[in-house]
C-alpha cells in the first residue's frame, strides 16, 4: 500500500525471459514437434509390446506373492514397480486408462508392507484390469467401460481398506 492506502502493484522480474529468446539457434519450430510427435507415433506400436511384458512380469511376480509364504514385502514392491512403470508409460502413448489404473495401483501399495489374502485379491484385480485394458486396446481414458472399470477398483480397494 502506498500512502494513500490504496493497494500498489508490484511487478517482479522476469530473469527467464531474458535467458529464453523467442527464435534463433535452439528453437523449437513446427517441424521439429512435427518430427517429435511422428517419433512418438512410432514408439506408440512399441508400446505394446512393452507393456505386454510388464503384464508379464506382473503376472510372474503376481504368482510368487501368492506362493509365499510369511513376509512377502519383496513381492509387493517389485509390484508397486513395474505397476509404476505402467503408470507413467500409458498416457504418453495414448492409454490414459493404464496410467490411471497403474496410479491406482501403486497408491494402494504404497504404504503396505506385506500383503494379506484380501490385498493379494486386490493386486490381482488390479493386474487384470490392466490386462483387459491391453487386450481390448481401450485407449484414452476407455469411455465408459472406462469408467466402469475405474469405479469397480475404487470399490474394491475401499471394501479392503475399511
Amino acid at each position: 500500500m502506498d500512502e494513500n492506502n490504496s493497494p500498489r502493484l508490484i511487478v517482479p522480474p522476469n530473469p527467464l525471459k531474458t535467458k529464453v529468446g523467442v527464435g534463433g539457434p535452439g528453437a523449437v519450430t513446427p517441424e521439429a514437434l512435427e518430427r517429435a510427435e511422428a517419433v512418438i507415433t512410432d514408439l506408440a506400436d512399441d508400446y505394446l509390446k512393452w507393456v505386454e511384458e510388464d503384464l508379464a512380469k506382473l503376472q510372474t511376480v503376481l504368482s510368487n506373492l501368492k506362493a509365499a509364504k510369511g513376509d512377502n514385502s519383496g513381492e509387493v514392491e517389485a509390484i508397486f514397480e513395474i505397476a509404476h512403470d505402467v503408470k507413467g508409460q500409458g498416457g504418453s502413448f495414448g492409454y490414459q486408462l493404464m496410467t490411471e489404473i497403474g496410479g491406482h495401483l501403486c497408491r494402494f501399495l504404497e504404504s503396505m508392507g506385506s500383503a494379506n489374502p484380501a490385498e493379494i485379491g486386490v493386486i490381482e484385480v488390479h493386474i487384470d484390469a490392466l490386462r483387459l485394458v491391453i487386450a481390448n486396446k481401450m485407449k484414452g481414458d476407455g469411455g465408459k467401460a472406462g469408467d466402469s472399470l475405474y469405479k469397480g477398483l475404487e470399490m474394491v480397494v475401499a471394501k479392503v481398506s475399511g
